[in-house]
């Protein structure tokens, strides 16, 4: 008797198959067929996308990135050590597999930068949805700046950190004029983008400062918000605390303290915290988009 076949793959048909294959791709850890998915949604014509799916399309690519960008960190760090030993062979051999990783890195952004400039800023502007446009002005900040990473070349590098300020400029002022303090979405734009001043720029007294002032703003309102919203607002600032304590130590350190009329002491953060459950979270580490819409949103 011969066997049965093997049951043909499932082809989805409507926007909601899609959704729905995203999410189970999610859950299974399949980011590349989840991204896949949410570009079918994100393609469809004359309706943008809704916070589910512009969630679930940037957790697959930050997962898909994400993993690579490890990688290249683990490789660069052996090639260092290996450029000291001065094993040819060796080089040879990491070099070939950095660049690798580096061709699918900026094939993946690419991607994304074509999406978001031809399909999912367009969509938003026409839709005038200004929560999902500082979004994805913001993807454009963490994308660009994560590609000058790991370019050597000093023009291209630059380049990418000119795109890079000048999406997170634009994100930010969307954000201040359209978003209250408190949003996560605006909050993310401010931890990214003085993570950009602080580590790019070098400029660590002016990243304090965009950090303080969102931080001290946020925080008055804080009281008022719904529990899901609450969450993801104390998950932010939470993280936005921690660098403004790390920047004012290593401010002192370097043996230039910020102003102190510029300056909280590091007391006034200290009553500040979250839960344990929400503040143990690594935004480094893969995440499914069905535990928090704080997992849609690039954080590091």
């Amino acid at each position: 008797m011969a066997e049965a076949a093997e049951p043909m793959p499932e082809e989805p048909h409507s926007r909601e198959d899609y959704i729905r294959l995203a999410k189970k791709a999610d859950e299974d850890e399949n980011y590349e067929e989840m991204v896949d998915r949410m570009k079918q949604v994100a393609c469809m014509q004359d309706v943008k996308m809704t916070v589910e799916e512009r969630s679930l399309l940037a957790v697959g690519y930050k997962n898909v990135v994400g993993t690579r960008r490890a990688s290249w960190r683990i490789i660069s760090t052996i090639e260092e050590k290996e450029e000291r030993r001065g094993d040819q062979e060796k080089l040879e051999m990491i070099r070939t597999y950095k660049n690798q990783v580096i061709k699918e890195l900026n094939d993946i952004c690419n991607d994304i930068f074509r999406l978001l400039d031809k399909t999912l800023i367009p969509a938003a502007q026409k839709a005038d949805d200004m929560e999902s446009k500082v979004f994805y002005h913001k993807m454009q900040g963490d994308y660009n700046r994560y590609m000058a990473e790991w370019h050597a070349e000093d023009d291209i590098k630059q380049s990418y950190k000119s795109t890079s300020k000048s999406a997170y400029e634009k994100a930010t002022d969307l954000a201040k004029t359209n978003l209250p303090p408190t949003h996560p979405v605006r909050l993310g734009v401010v931890l990214c983008y003085s993570m950009y001043i602080n580590e790019v720029e070098e400029k660590y007294e002016e990243a304090f400062k965009l950090g303080l002032a969102a931080f001290e703003e946020a925080i008055i309102d804080l009281d008022t918000l719904e529990e899901d919203v609450y969450r993801d607002a104390t998950h932010i600032m939470q993280m936005l605390r921690d660098n403004l304590v790390q920047w004012k130590k290593e401010a002192r350190d370097r043996g230039q303290p910020f102003k102190e009329e510029d300056a909280s002491s590091d007391e006034e953060f200290d009553e500040f915290t979250v839960s344990e459950s929400s503040s143990s979270s690594d935004s480094s580490k893969g995440s499914s988009s069905s535990d928090s819409s704080m997992s849609s949103l690039e954080l590091d």
